[in-house]
């Protein structure tokens, strides 16, 4: 992962891209005065004293009193454990105290973004009750290999359209998917299709809506039979 893709991920932790940068100055050269971080950040004084003291306030650094004020970081994975913990307990108190609605879930959802497609993959596997059918990579399927994993080792069936991938208990028809493509059904219910290429860009369309999962279901059969009968020959 460079540099910048370090910055950008400690954005997920509650940290501004300045402080980001102020911190990994930090933490390639521990402790610093607010001049010594200026000086190797190249961002103003009055914007690093400012995002100093912030880092301390988010607990992602200590502040060291001596003949001149420096700042020591909190060491990488102490400070992404820390995070961790309260936003596990502040989830725990909004899942708790959210307003209740029921959504319906036969209608269409347009999911757009790489992360949010992936996600939504993730919770689909994770309510799967009897089986599932997936068309996609060799690579977007190993990412989910653990998930996947599990879900055969609780009996469900898993069906895979991929090439180069393989998943012991689960029935895997050898074919290799469009780029991108991405065609997932779950208990003959929900639907999720569209491209995933890897870029914020990606869209797909999610639903429960009984045609289109019907046409997706007939579409998948007409490609397993066909793969089937190649097989035969």
């Amino acid at each position: 992962m460079s540099d910048m893709n370090f910055i950008d991920s400690l954005n997920d932790f509650g940290l501004t891209r300045q402080e980001g940068l102020i911190y990994s100055a930090l933490l390639n050269h521990g402790e610093m005065t607010g001049y010594e971080v200026a000086k190797d950040t190249g961002i103003s004084r009055s914007n690093v004293y400012a995002g100093l003291t912030a880092l301390v306030e988010k607990g992602a650094a200590y502040l060291v009193q001596g003949e001149s004020t420096k700042y020591r970081p909190v060491e990488i994975s102490r400070f992404t454990e820390n995070r961790i913990s309260e936003l596990q307990k502040t989830a725990a108190w909004l899942e708790k105290h959210a307003p209740r609605k029921v959504i319906a879930c036969d209608g269409y959802i347009t999911i757009i973004g790489e992360k949010n497609i992936k996600n939504k993959i993730r919770q689909m596997l994770a309510e799967t009750e009897l089986r599932l059918y997936m068309m996609a990579s060799a690579d977007l399927l190993a990412e989910f290999e653990g998930e996947l994993a599990e879900i055969v080792k609780a009996g469900k069936k898993v069906v895979l359209l991929t090439k180069g991938f393989k998943l012991s208990g689960a029935k895997i028809y050898e074919t290799k998917p469009e780029p991108g493509q991405l065609r997932f059904i779950t208990d003959s219910s929900y639907v999720l299709t569209g491209e995933l290429t890897g870029n914020e860009h990606d869209t797909c369309l999610y639903s429960g809506q009984k045609n289109l999962v019907e046409v997706m279901k007939e579409a998948l059969k007409d490609k397993i039979t066909l793969l089937s009968e190649g097989d035969k020959k």
